[in-house]
């Protein structure tokens, strides 16, 4: 059966293009297309459909627009118009057309505060109108970003940081990690001790050395990557990957000794860091498994290895905590943050280094006589500014109790869908959660590529007003952390509507086999 009569109801067609189309700007990364994105059996009527349904869907077109987009197929920017987002209020966004949208990815995981909170607006306003922009080289710097780093030493209390370093994103900040992790080895005569591990479906960036850290195959096909130095251990998603029997522990175990013998394998002395994200973000949403980190901490601390925890997502109360650290009791050396540091009104990331490790960077550097690392935008007064204003926004709110006092109705909502025939698996914590589409709810049993059930259910959502993250058939929310819950039960019967639409479809299709 081609592709072509699959996808041949009319409305169905327009909303699974409109879909895959509209939602390129929005998704961050990986969307997992066949190796003919364009569908090649039905590539004609797909394409016909596609112009039907931009012209009568869009009153003001954007097709062939002259951004080189990222995450999106060429195709999409030069035969489909992309949705234009406009405005946003609160958990909500509006395209160019006036449709009102409830953003459920929080923007890319970062508009904590929603999308028109005043205070950081403010903060912006009154730096930019008493120092737009100022340097840190040289030992010269701004009051802003003096302040914030004070700040952020004083919010992250899981164990004791002592400067921080900023960059301008979460990707920047993974990639300055690497840097200056080599910094600190050789400074201590360790010139072997280079290599990093990072896990299978992990997300670090998109930069060379943060794209080589992620664990998707996307992030490295034709780009040469990764990098000879990264290597990957496995992907601690419990569902997908235990054995017969075995228990979340004994799984955790069982990654910890995968772990050690890789450690082992390469030689300890050549091992200089671990990096994991608390919760794995835009691999599909996976928690931890129970004991995991205590498991892994201690396999990393054995053999001397300094232990990274990638916070960009988790940060500031996504999981009910102010640090995914505080949830899982991770004690790292080094922290990435970024996104809701500054709820992504400005964009900027920040490194928290331990006092052991910027010890002997301080020492390093004053025997080269400079620690030549940074950016021009480092710290960036109104970066920083709207930074300060955030932190002080979710302290006063006391937005982490909020996130944890809330997002029961999110994780239950969502999960009393768990029964559907066509899920294998909800999954998260906090405001954090995925659903993956699989067949007889089993992991093995994966719905035909061509199906695309994940960008339908997709599709549907976003005909109803509501935006979710797709990659292939693992759908994934992030809501701010302002959501009310009249919006998160708005959010479940969206979700609920477009899961017995999707049903259905799958329905159809597995007829026609």
């Amino acid at each position: 059966m081609t592709l072509n009569r699959l996808f041949r109801s009319k409305f169905k067609v327009n909303s699974l293009v409109k879909y895959v189309s509209a939602t390129a700007n929005c998704q961050q990364h990986v969307l997992q297309f066949p190796s003919n994105s364009r569908w090649s059996s039905s590539e004609a009527s797909l394409d016909t459909d596609m112009k039907k349904s931009t012209d009568a869907n869009s009153e003001k077109g954007f097709k062939g627009h002259d951004m080189l987009a990222p995450f999106t197929a060429g195709w999409q920017s030069t035969d489909v118009n992309p949705i234009v987002i406009d405005k946003s209020e609160g958990s909500y966004v509006y395209d160019v057309n006036g449709k009102k949208y409830l953003d459920t990815l929080a923007g890319l995981w970062c508009t904590a505060l929603g999308g028109n909170e005043p205070r950081l607006v403010e903060a912006a306003t009154a730096q930019l109108n008493r120092l737009p922009f100022y340097h840190n080289f040289w030992n010269r710097t701004t009051k802003p970003s003096l302040d914030l780093a004070s700040a952020l030493l004083e919010t992250f209390t899981t164990t004791k940081m002592g400067k921080v370093f900023f960059t301008n994103s979460g990707s920047e900040a993974n990639d300055s990690q690497v840097k200056l992790v080599w910094y600190y080895n050789n400074a201590l005569g360790r010139s072997h001790k280079k290599k990093f591990i990072a896990r299978q479906k992990a997300y670090h960036g998109s930069t060379l050395i943060s794209a080589s850290l992620s664990g998707l195959t996307p992030l490295h096909t034709e780009f040469d990557l990764p990098a000879p130095f990264v290597l990957h251990t496995d992907c601690p998603h419990y569902w997908r990957y235990h054995l017969p029997g075995e228990s979340e522990e004994e799984f955790s175990t069982r990654l910890a000794n995968n772990l050690e013998n890789l450690i082992l394998k390469e030689g300890p002395e050549t091992i200089a860091a671990f990096i994991a994200e608390p919760v794995m973000g835009a691999g599909g949403v996976i928690p931890p498994p129970a004991t995991y980190f205590e498991k892994i901490q201690a396999v990393v601390k054995k053999y001397d290895i300094l232990f990274i925890a990638d916070e960009v997502i988790c940060a500031f109360g996504r999981l009910g905590t102010m640090f995914g650290s505080d949830k899982y009791n991770i004690k790292p050396d080094l922290v990435s943050i970024a996104k809701a540091l500054s709820s992504a009104y400005m964009p900027i990331g920040a490194i928290l280094v331990s006092p052991e490790i910027s010890e002997v960077i301080y020492s390093q550097s004053n025997k080269l006589g400079s620690f030549s690392h940074g950016f021009t935008y480092s710290g960036h007064p109104v970066a920083c500014a709207v930074a300060l204003e955030a932190l002080k926004i979710y302290k006063e709110r006391n937005l982490v109790d909020y996130v944890d006092s809330i997002s029961p109705r999110f994780q239950d909502g969502i999960r009393a869908f768990a029964d559907s025939p066509i899920i294998g698996e909800i999954r998260g914590t906090g405001l954090i959660l995925g659903t993956e589409f699989v067949d007889n709810k089993s992991p093995n049993d994966l719905f035909p590529p061509e199906w695309k059930v994940g960008a339908y259910f997709g599709a549907e959502c976003e005909k109803r007003g509501m935006l979710v993250r797709v990659s292939g058939d693992n759908i994934m929310m992030s809501p701010p952390f302002v959501i009310t819950p009249g919006e998160i039960d708005e959010l479940i019967s969206i979700y609920g509507e477009a899961l017995k639409s999707t049903e259905e479809r799958v329905k159809e299709l597995k007829s026609r086999k």
